[in-house]
This record gives C-alpha cells, sequence and structure tokens, in this order.
C-alpha cells in the first residue's frame, strides 16, 4: 500500500514536471513569435517608409518628364502643321528649334531599388497591406509597357528619323539650341526646308508623334500610381 502511495505521488511529480516543462516551451515559443513578429513589423514600417522616399522622388521626376512630353508633342504637332506650306512661311518659322524640341524625347527612369530589391529577394509577402501589393504590381507591368514602347521610338529615331535628317539638313543648326550652343550655323549650303515637301519626312514625324503621345500617357498613368503608392505608404 505504501508502495502504491510513493509510486502515485512520483507519478504526480513526473506529471507536473512534464507540464512544467510543457508549459516553458509554449512560453518561450510565444515570445519568439512575438520578438519574430516585431522584427518583422519593424522591418516592414523601414521598407514601406523607404518606397514613400523613394516615389516622392519619382513624383519629382515624372513631373517633369509629363511637361518635356507636352513641349515635345507640341513641337511634332506644330512640324505636322507646316507640312507642304510655300517657303515664305516656312522662313518664318523657327524650324531649327522645332526639330530639336520635337526629337529630343524625355525618357523615364524612375528610382525603383527597393521595390527591386523586395521582388529579388522574394519578401513581398513583408508587405501585409494587399492594395500596396497591387499598386507595386501594377507598377511593373505599366513600367514595362513604357520600357517597350520607349524601345519603339529610340529604334525609329535611330534606325530612320536621323539616318534621313542626316542627307537632309543641318545637325549644326540643330544643336544651336543643344548643349552644343553653337553660335553660328552651317556654313554648308542645304535647301533644309525641302525636307517639309516631302512625304517621307511627313510620315517619320506622324509615326514619331503616335509613339510620343502614347508615352506620355504612361507616364501619366505612372504619375497616378504615384498617388496611390504615397497615399498607401503614408506614415506619421
Amino acid at each position: 500500500m505504501l508502495t502504491e502511495n510513493k509510486f502515485s505521488k512520483y507519478l504526480i511529480y513526473a506529471i507536473g514536471e512534464i507540464v512544467l516543462v510543457v508549459i516553458g516551451i509554449l512560453i518561450a515559443l510565444s515570445i519568439n513569435n512575438w520578438n519574430q513578429e516585431r522584427i518583422q513589423k519593424n522591418e516592414e514600417q523601414t521598407i514601406v517608409k523607404n518606397i514613400h522616399t523613394e516615389y516622392l522622388q519619382n513624383k519629382t521626376i515624372i513631373k517633369k518628364r509629363i511637361e518635356e512630353a507636352e513641349l515635345c508633342e507640341a513641337a511634332l504637332k506644330q512640324l505636322m502643321n507646316i507640312m507642304g506650306k510655300d517657303e515664305d512661311y516656312l522662313k518664318k518659322q523657327n524650324v531649327d528649334s522645332l526639330l530639336f524640341i520635337a526629337f529630343d524625347p524625355p525618357i523615364f527612369r524612375p528610382s525603383e531599388n527597393t521595390i527591386s530589391g523586395l521582388i529579388q529577394s522574394g519578401r513581398l509577402d513583408l508587405l501585409q497591406n494587399k492594395e500596396l501589393v497591387n499598386l507595386i504590381y501594377s507598377w511593373g507591368r505599366t513600367m514595362k509597357s513604357l520600357t517597350d514602347r520607349t524601345a519603339r521610338f529610340t529604334t525609329l529615331m535611330d534606325n530612320d528619323i536621323f539616318p534621313y535628317l542626316t542627307k537632309k539638313y543641318s545637325y549644326k543648326d540643330i544643336d544651336t539650341y543643344g548643349l552644343l550652343n553653337w553660335k553660328e550655323k552651317s556654313n554648308l549650303k542645304v535647301d533644309k526646308l525641302q525636307i517639309f515637301k516631302e512625304i517621307e519626312f511627313e510620315n517619320l514625324t506622324d509615326g514619331f508623334l503616335y509613339w510620343m503621345v502614347d508615352n506620355k500617357n504612361l507616364f501619366i498613368e505612372l504619375d497616378l500610381l504615384i498617388d496611390k503608392i504615397l497615399k498607401e505608404t503614408q506614415y506619421d
């Protein structure tokens, strides 16, 4: 009988020890999970702040690019409007300046270090704000479209427009309005106004205008996305 009592006491004691160990493990796991969640929360807050800072910079850049795109579009439309006009009318236009602005389109190169790092490291799931995640994906798709369209009009310039103008017009006269800032125009004789009588130049200008307007619209779409991203990453 005494032996049974001792065994019961030992059994209760052993069970108690096990319960205490299990409770200790559960508490340790709970503390560890809490600590991990705290670390992830702090990391998420840092990422969100970095995204906000980055897209504030992108907002400033995109506003300038939209303004430049509008100037480029206006110059291209003016070129289209003077196609086929008589020589006296053409001589009154500042054609050199129009060509410089028209065929110097803006290119948008945003800062995407934070988002690229998240995607490449597979840590995008750190962001608990699903609307922000969706906006990031939308940004990526729109930037891909912009990159494709930029490649199209760059190819058009390099392969068609510049080779055409090289034979028909003076780059030195155009560069009077650029970084070279020539004080005197070309001494070589060339009938620069002839291009406004040729269907090839009209078609090249029209095609370039099409892609330029398309690009400007994507700039505007990206600008709206930036506003939404800034709203979702706003912090106190």
